[in-house]
């Protein structure tokens, strides 16, 4: 049977039998927030990573960072930036991309210490990320390797609600334009730097927040079914 066809409830109801750490265990049951639930009242994480590539099979997370949404503000006390640890010599693009050098990546941490502490503050919250896909994939993969299975994800991708809105407004779509920088000076917000993942989850959470202003002013009674798309 395909994996799909089980609501994320009854995927994680599946795995928790295979799964012994207690982090993993919390987080597989701790259910996820109810669709029907208006946006204003969830918590959410908000994720970024760096990575080596964009290939989870073959790449790794460089670094991870995210930050809480709380009442419709951002958490910035709830701030976290982790460094991993990885057993390889960083190619020179890379550095040049993500200004982390080998000797500040030999002070970071583990990645199964990274993830636990991630999941720990995932669990009873709604993830967003910009272009969902590269947290997605590579959180799985990294959950495959220390849990040693990929568990479910209730995410929101900021890309796609913009995507989304634009559609209903019959405006032509130019991929460029849902960059994360290009989608933050539509919504007249101020300018930060790439590639610091920290940054980039923080940009993120602002630029849902924006979106959400937009979109409540347009349409009441936004609930979380209606960006799951």
């Amino acid at each position: 049977m395909l994996w799909g066809w089980f609501s994320l409830e009854a995927q994680k109801q599946r795995l928790l039998p295979k799964v012994g750490h207690p982090v993993a265990r919390r987080y597989l049951e701790t259910p996820f927030a109810d669709k029907k639930t208006p946006v204003e009242d969830l918590e959410y994480l908000v994720l970024d990573f760096e990575t080596t590539g964009l290939d989870a099979r073959k790449d790794a997370i460089l670094s991870m960072g995210y930050t809480e949404i709380r009442q419709g503000r951002v958490q910035m006390g709830r701030c976290v930036h982790r460094i991993i640890k990885l057993n390889i010599t960083l190619p020179p693009e890379t550095v040049v991309v993500h200004k982390i050098t080998d000797d500040r990546m030999s002070q970071g941490i583990h990645l199964h210490d990274a993830l636990h502490e991630l999941v720990e503050r995932m669990t009873g919250k709604v993830l967003i990320a910009h272009f969902e896909h590269i947290e997605r994939t590579f959180l799985q993969a990294a959950m495959a390797r220390v849990y040693g299975c990929k568990m479910p994800l209730q995410i929101l991708d900021t890309l796609e609600i913009e995507k989304r809105k634009r559609e209903q407004l019959q405006q032509v779509i130019i991929p460029r334009q849902f960059r994360l920088g290009n989608l933050r000076q539509a919504y007249n917000l101020p300018r930060y730097g790439a590639h610091n993942a920290l940054q980039d989850a923080i940009a993120t959470a602002e630029l849902f927040l924006a979106e959400m202003t937009y979109i409540q002013k347009e349409s009441k009674g936004i609930r979380l079914t209606d960006l799951l798309g």
